[in-house]
């Protein structure tokens, strides 16, 4: 899928949660990661609407993983970014500090 759109805040928190957990990143995860680092609520159905968006987009890709007799063998999905969503993080970072250049007295430092 080609490259397409800009990317939303929550689209942005989704694809640095599936950076910051590597190949652990299942839907389960990537909403914990969410919740506990960026603070933020996270629905299950907010979340698979965006994970399918970025899928579309061709920002992440998934895999199935094997499950075992606690899902009564059902797999599990385990996301990745693509090059592409690589990118449009890449453009979204380069936005946010040429935007934030200068603001520090402000805005305030984190």
């Amino acid at each position: 899928m080609a490259e397409s759109g800009g990317l939303g805040e929550f689209e942005h928190l989704v694809l640095l949660a599936v950076v910051r957990l590597k190949a652990g990143a299942t839907a389960a995860a990537i909403r914990a990661e969410i919740i506990s680092t960026a603070r933020r609520p996270v629905s299950r159905g907010a979340l698979y609407a965006t994970l399918e968006r970025l899928e579309r987009k061709g920002y992440l890709t998934w895999d199935t993983e094997p499950s075992g007799p606690a899902r009564g063998g059902v797999p599990r999905r385990c996301f990745r970014m693509t090059a592409a969503g690589l990118r449009a993080l890449q453009r979204v970072r380069a936005a946010m500090a040429a935007m934030s250049s200068g603001l520090e007295r402000l805005v305030g430092e984190a």
